[in-house]
């Protein structure tokens, strides 16, 4: 299916067309999400026979888990082509008025970082999506009046890492809420597998194994140290990561058999050394770091918890 980018950011250069040629095309080449994908062939299944649009999703979770490789994977499933923007790529009323008024009959709008749409923004997709139809004014002043537009039966698959910033309204209108948890080692191994198949590279087992180990149970990261680790072997004259290969490309991109990298370890040496293991504030925390607040909490954070590295206190950060 066609991905259609509907914001004013040209996204058609060649990275992007890398990056589309290995992501999964139907639910076929999606590794793990058993559960994910059970319930969404459901709704498309049923969507189909009605010959209606699919209900809207709401993808939540950590980012680098497959949050728009999965909306893509629902467009091909559902036949129908798939329009792209992000919420802080929408800035006016009118930018979302022309969006949904082009979608065609049960097309799917994916919205990324959906929480980052303004107020009236978000005002404005609630009868778009309960009732498909939006109201826009025409004119100023006395002569102005409200002009009611129906749309197409249509879809929209909204993704965000931060799913505590949506409002309750917003929120409610999403027919399937799916959160996407980190990824378990075996999963992925065998997405790395899958990966390096379509990066024309061959890889061990063991090799497979050890990036999978490293990769913060996280495909995106795990894709990134693999295209590394393949750039490594194509300039040593290789056609096959093999254990030890990998294991030189990992020391050299810095990322230890805990998955940490440089920041990460910077972290745990700052709070253990500069603050006695803590507990420290976050704002504190960032200002020794001299890194971004909102780096910290939603990149590095979530997997220092998840992995036991950190913890939450009410007085702050504990190693």
């Amino acid at each position: 299916m066609n991905n259609r980018v509907v914001d004013a950011e040209d996204n058609g250069d060649d990275l992007e067309t890398f990056v589309q040629s290995i992501r999964p095309k139907s639910f076929a080449d999606v590794v793990g999400r058993e559960v994910e994908k059970k319930n969404l062939r459901v709704i498309i299944d049923a969507a189909k026979k009605r010959g209606d649009a699919v209900d809207h999703i709401l993808l939540h979770g950590p980012p680098g888990l497959g949050k728009t490789s999965l909306a893509n994977v629902i467009s091909n499933e559902v036949g129908t082509e798939l329009y792209s923007t992000s919420g802080a790529a929408i800035d006016k009323k009118g930018d979302l008025a022309s969006i949904l008024t082009n979608i065609e009959e049960n097309g799917i709008l994916f919205i990324d970082e959906i929480h980052r749409l303004h107020k009236s923004i978000e005002e404005m997709l609630y009868s778009a999506m309960e009732d498909r139809q939006i109201d826009i004014i025409i004119g100023k002043g006395p002569s102005a009046r409200t002009l009611k537009l129906e749309l197409n039966p249509f879809t929209i698959i909204g993704a965000t890492t931060k799913v505590a910033l949506l409002s309750s309204p917003l929120r409610d209108r999403f027919g399937m809420d799916l959160r996407l948890d980190y990824y378990s080692y075996p999963e992925m191994q065998s997405l790395i597998e899958q990966k390096a198949k379509l990066l024309s590279v061959g890889i061990e087992s063991d090799a497979a194994r050890e990036i999978a180990r490293r990769s913060r149970r996280t495909p995106r990261i795990a894709v990134r140290i693999l295209k590394r680790i393949r750039d490594l072997a194509q300039v040593q004259n290789q056609d096959f990561i093999t254990h030890q290969l990998a294991l030189e490309g990992l020391d050299m991109i810095n990322v230890d058999r805990n998955g940490l990298d440089y920041l990460d370890k910077k972290i745990l040496n700052t709070i253990i050394n500069n603050f006695d293991g803590g507990p420290v504030g976050i704002n504190t925390l960032a200002a020794a770091l001299t890194e971004d607040i909102n780096t910290i909490q939603d990149v590095y954070e979530p997997f220092l918890l998840k992995e036991g590295f950190i913890m939450r206190t009410p007085r702050g950060r504990v190693v």
